[in-house]
């Protein structure tokens, strides 16, 4: 792996603003200076020559080089959570194949920290400020270079495991369901054990995984078309239907587009309509009414 160094991460504003939420947590930090760091995986270990290394100079706007931390500052490199690949790094590989560098595998972007303190600090006061340094969700801080190696390590898929449902009946889908974290609502948990004992197989982690990420889609478009009861009274309209209202009654000079994907659980027998994208309306004002 070839790492090369670019230029500031942040400016002069966020790295002041981003002092003074350490300082909060303690006082004892001093200053802060962050850098761009880059990641090139080779492939089949194909090391690059100095005319590919002057290429990803140019396009990253970064060099080979080494820096160290001051006496007083402490590294922190933070970077994508190693097994995922972020839109950054997506982007920007398709752009180094764009301009001829085949022989690199993949590119991937993290931030170096060096935070400036005035006295040592333990490993337990470390613990929140590095956590304002990142985004835990999707990030992971590393307080040496050579950590950097994980975000291109390659594994061997994991087998599917086969959830026996058929022998230990809901039971077995609701300790999936926890072990998991899958946070299927119990009706999705019957409509499951239902459906796969009809079909008379089990469901794979893979398949509760697909239909749990299906389900838990923000606006929950699969519950928007039934029925609507509010403080005991049915509704005439569903949900989906009042959020049409608008253009039914108004749908001149509307631009309309659904689109509706239906998931098949392998077996083709069992259909889960789910309704991904929503409606999508932009009106179009008449000349007279547009602002100068």
């Amino acid at each position: 792996m070839l790492q090369m160094i670019g230029h500031s991460a942040h400016s002069t504003f966020r790295l002041a603003k981003l002092i003074g939420l350490l300082q909060q947590n303690n006082n004892n930090i001093t200053a802060i200076r962050s850098e761009y760091r880059y990641f090139v995986e080779s492939r089949d270990e194909h090391e690059l020559t100095s005319s590919e290394q002057d290429l990803l100079t140019t396009l990253l706007e970064a060099k080979v080089m080494q820096v160290e931390p001051g006496d007083d500052e402490t590294f922190f490199l933070v970077t994508p959570r190693p097994g995922t690949i972020s839109p950054w790094s997506s982007k920007a590989t398709d752009i180094v194949h764009n301009s001829g560098l085949e022989t690199v595998a993949r590119v991937e972007r993290g931030i170096a920290f060096f935070v400036e303190t005035s006295t040592s600090l333990s490993i337990e006061q470390w613990q929140p400020l590095m956590a304002l340094l990142h985004d835990r969700m999707i990030e992971e801080v590393f307080t040496s270079e050579e950590d950097a190696d994980r975000l291109f390590m390659h594994s061997e898929s994991r087998p599917l495991i086969m959830i026996d449902i058929l022998a230990g009946g809901r039971k077995a889908l609701v300790e999936a369901n926890t072990t998991m974290g899958l946070a299927l609502a119990e009706d999705e948990i019957d409509y499951l054990v239902d459906n796969f004992t009809i079909l008379g197989r089990n469901p794979s982690d893979a398949e509760l995984m697909m239909f749990a990420q299906a389900n838990s889609e923000h606006c929950r478009h699969k519950i928007f078309s039934a029925e609507w009861v509010v403080d005991g009274d049915p509704q005439p309209e569903t949900l989906f239907s009042m959020i049409r209202n608008t253009h039914n009654k108004n749908p001149q000079g509307v631009l309309q587009h659904i689109a509706i994907i239906r998931l098949l659980l392998l077996d083709r027998k069992v259909i889960v309509s789910t309704l991904i994208c929503g409606l999508i309306s932009t009106a179009i004002k008449a000349k007279n009414n547009i602002s100068s």
